[in-house]
């Protein structure tokens, strides 16, 4: 089996990760850190908004079974991207919406389907997500692995 990668941040890390572990086709998903300034950040670096990182998920997925399309629409119809540095209570630039993609493929993927989705007035405001080409990933330290599905929860309840 050949796998690709996505990495994408649409909030806190543990939702989005529950979310596209559930989705057919995703080998796996690891939480994590990209796209800022400091090397191996820690959480408490990341929500001391010092660091400029984003909280994010990087996918891996078997493109026979699940496209990247198809992972683009799980993204947008979980979180909110019209707003800026937040989704629901959690605030801070760590929770942006970002699409890092790996491949110019994916960029052009991810470009495409912010535009239909901005046109197609689903969103009463304009979608904020930022694509961006995709910078070193730093996983999450192992506690926030898996975290919902060590709890038993399947949603960000915290």
């Amino acid at each position: 089996m050949t796998t690709e990668k996505a990495t994408f941040g649409a909030g806190c890390f543990w939702g989005v990760e529950a979310t596209f572990r559930a989705t057919r086709g995703v080998t796996n998903a690891t939480v994590g850190y990209a796209g800022g300034t400091k090397e191996n950040p820690t959480y408490e670096d990341v929500c001391a908004h010092g660091t400029g990182h984003a909280e994010v998920v990087r996918v891996e997925f078997d493109p026979a079974i699940v496209g990247y399309n198809q992972l683009l629409d799980v993204f947008w119809s979980n979180h909110n991207p019209t707003t800026l540095n937040r989704q629901g209570p959690d605030v801070g630039d760590q929770y942006r919406s970002v699409i890092f993609y790996h491949t110019p493929e994916q960029r052009v993927a991810a470009e495409e389907s912010k535009a239909s989705l901005d046109k197609s007035g689903r969103f009463k405001r304009p979608i904020v997500t930022q694509i961006e080409p995709t910078p070193t990933f730093y996983p999450a330290e192992e506690y926030h692995q898996r975290y919902l599905e060590q709890r038993g929860l399947s949603h960000c309840a915290v």
